[in-house]
């Protein structure tokens, strides 16, 4: 469902009946559909504008699909402070983007760092960012907040690990729960992301299907990722778990660049031998599905 501003303001105003119904798919491949109250629109674009010091008159620029939550997201900003949206060529005093837009602007894509660069602050969410990246885009004078949320939760409502005025995080279990303004009845919404609050700050530690078992040993795909994104720098990695007769399940990688020879050493110094791959590939682009969260699904099948 492609939605434009003039529905949109519609929506928001309470002129338009129509339901926003906007539909969502996992890194796992399955697809929902999310109905999106015109209040928890109102409530987070308002709590998202507080935390940034918005006002009346500031820009958002739209370079977001506008079929999923976090482009709307941007597109109500927009019409809540009355001002029109930019796009890449025009200068913006916020804007959202996904990790992987990130690293194109940073390798190579002129135009949109320098967008990036003229922006008071750039919201990146929609998957992990690899802290590598945030430090890089510090270092070029992009001022990130990075995000956390889900369509479920009208979008990003924790910026820099602070939830949004309104919204409650809590952990059950290890697992995520927010509850979120006008969005699930005001009951608690469970994520399929692990975590825990340390120093009042939300850390996302990974999500529960990236946990396999191999050989009957936990292994975490996101600490694996991490940890090769942090020792191979500007590199790009996706790990996933593969049926395997011996050892239940084990793992295998893509990457964007060639590995070094040491690979299989350095992570069995490091991390242990459970998490060695058994299936390496190389490839110019990673899967991803939605605006930005790597395909597991697809990656497993390419491998």
């Amino acid at each position: 469902m492609n939605i434009s501003s003039p529905w949109l303001r519609s929506y928001l105003s309470g002129q338009t009946k129509e339901p926003l119904v906007i539909s969502t798919t996992g890194s796992g491949g399955i697809e929902k559909k999310v109905e999106i109250p015109a209040a928890a629109l109102i409530a987070s674009a308002s709590a998202a504008h507080k935390y940034l010091g918005a006002k009346a008159g500031d820009s958002w620029s739209l370079l977001l699909p506008n079929n999923h939550i976090a482009g709307i997201n941007v597109m109500a900003r927009s019409i809540l402070l009355d001002s029109e949206l930019k796009n890449i060529s025009e200068r913006a005093d916020f804007t959202s983007i996904v990790p992987t837009q990130l690293h194109k602007a940073l390798n190579g894509d002129t135009e949109l760092l320098k967008h990036l660069q003229g922006c008071r602050a750039v919201l990146v969410g929609g998957a992990r960012t690899p802290d590598n990246l945030l430090e890089a885009a510090r270092a070029n004078q992009i001022n990130v907040v990075t995000t956390y949320g889900a369509t479920e939760t009208c979008g990003g409502c924790v910026y820099n690990g602070i939830p949004l005025e309104g919204v409650e995080i809590q952990i059950n279990g290890g697992i995520i729960e927010l509850k979120v303004p006008e969005m699930n009845q005001g009951n608690w919404i469970k994520t399929n992301d692990l975590g825990e609050i340390k120093d009042g700050k939300l850390i996302v530690q990974g999500r529960v299907d990236d946990v396999i078992i191999s050989g009957g040993e936990n292994v975490s795909l996101t600490l694996l990722e991490t940890f090769l994104e942090t020792k191979f720098p500007n590199q790009n990695f996706l790990a996933v778990g593969i049926n395997d007769e011996k050892w239940g399940q084990s793992i295998g990688l893509l990457s964007n660049k060639e590995l070094p020879e040491n690979l299989s050493e350095l992570i069995s110094r490091e991390l242990g031998k459970p998490y060695l791959p058994k299936t390496i590939r190389v490839m110019a682009e990673l899967p991803t599905i939605g605006i930005g969260k790597y395909d597991r699904t697809a990656a497993a099948r390419l491998l």
